[in-house]
């Protein structure tokens, strides 16, 4: 008897899109290549039921195109929910551009992506994600109008970084509130892991509350500047997961909360900026309510920067804006009761929520 061995790089190519993992029922993926400029990216448009789908463009070294198409079907999913449950008019996508943004991000290359976001006459809306800046933003609103992120000078929102760790933040304690009896952070230890723009500005919100806060990055150099900023500290262990903590606060890339992790963590609670955290949904949310961390779903808590972002398509004022990122502490505290009311993970309480306002959404069309 001949055993025959499959070779998973022949799956992929058989089924590239539709029999990835992360596909769920994504409405359109646009591949787009240019060879003068080295453009590769991945457009995400996952669900466009509420509105046009907003999302941010990340660009990254990628290991692989297939890690590239995976992770814009997972964050572009992440954003439909995100604004559902956040009562934006709004669907879910995402863009990637496969390359290192230090050194491979050039004007031409930002602007031919910005005529593939505008071919697409208005169905994805781009912003400001990880590589990217405010004047990225701007540079694109030269060739579409489909964007958002853009600086205050040119008659945007700006960073949308801050409002994205402010209602961080707010999710931060209202899981505090569910946990403790008390939304006060003050004293309580908080490990920050990643501290790009969002993570810096949630260390500032904590510190400036008393919290003692530990702060983990690749970036040495980063760190040093972090900790001299708010008078932190650095974590220099070799396993962040294990470290006794209150809250830990995953503010880099996702999936740090899976098999492994989770038996090692030592903390009463996760709310980060992190997109994704979760490596399988409803297995590690499950894994975590069997352990008793609180677990305050990123999709949530991190909206503060489409809140922020969606003022420049509503015209609302900053304002309205923070009254909208206050507003998460309101949401996370009831999701929160909603889980242990149903007997259910947080992420599926909260995944209800935002699907039964699409569902709704759609049977009025």
């Amino acid at each position: 008897m001949v055993t025959e061995v499959i070779d998973t790089n022949e799956l992929h190519k058989m089924d590239p899109v539709f029999g990835q993992m992360s596909f769920d029922n994504h409405e359109q993926i646009v591949f787009c290549n240019d060879k003068d400029t080295g453009l590769k990216a991945i457009i995400g448009i996952h669900n466009t039921v509420l509105g046009p789908a907003l999302g941010g463009t990340r660009m990254w070294n990628y290991t692989s195109e297939w890690e590239a198409l995976n992770d814009v079907l997972r964050l572009s999913r992440g954003m439909t929910y995100k604004s559902a449950i956040t009562g934006l008019n709004l669907g879910g996508g995402k863009a990637v551009l496969i390359g290192d943004a230090k050194t491979q991000k050039t004007p031409e290359l930002m602007l031919k992506f910005g005529e593939f976001v505008h071919s697409l006459g208005g169905k994805y809306i781009t912003a400001e994600d990880v590589g990217m800046a405010t004047s990225d933003m701007d540079l694109v609103r030269t060739v579409t109008p489909y964007v958002t992120g853009i600086s205050e000078a040119n008659g945007g929102a700006g960073n949308p970084s801050p409002i994205t760790a402010y209602g961080v933040f707010m999710g931060m304690k209202a899981a505090a509130k569910y946990k403790f009896g008390s939304d006060i952070l003050e004293d309580k230890v908080v490990y920050v892991q990643g501290i790009g723009n969002v993570g810096e500005a949630l260390v500032e919100n904590l510190s400036n509350e008393g919290a003692k806060v530990f702060i983990a990055d690749i970036n040495q150099e980063r760190l040093e500047e972090v900790r001299d900023k708010y008078n932190v500290e650095i974590y220099s262990g070799n396993n962040i997961y294990a470290e006794k903590m209150d809250i830990y606060a995953p503010c880099a890339l996702g999936a740090t909360i899976n098999d492994s992790t989770i038996k090692q963590l030592d903390a009463k609670i996760i709310a980060g900026a992190a997109n994704n955290q979760l490596a399988e949904e409803q297995k590690h949310g499950t894994m975590l309510r069997e352990r008793g961390i609180v677990y305050a779903p990123d999709f949530l808590i991190n909206a503060g920067g489409i809140i922020n972002v969606y003022a420049e398509l509503e015209n609302y004022d900053r304002k309205e804006i923070i009254r909208k990122t206050e507003n998460i502490y309101n949401t996370t505290l009831e999701i929160l009761k909603k889980a242990e009311a149903d007997n259910i993970t947080t992420y599926q309480a909260a995944y209800n929520v935002a699907q039964a306002r699409i569902d709704a959404r759609k049977n009025e069309k």
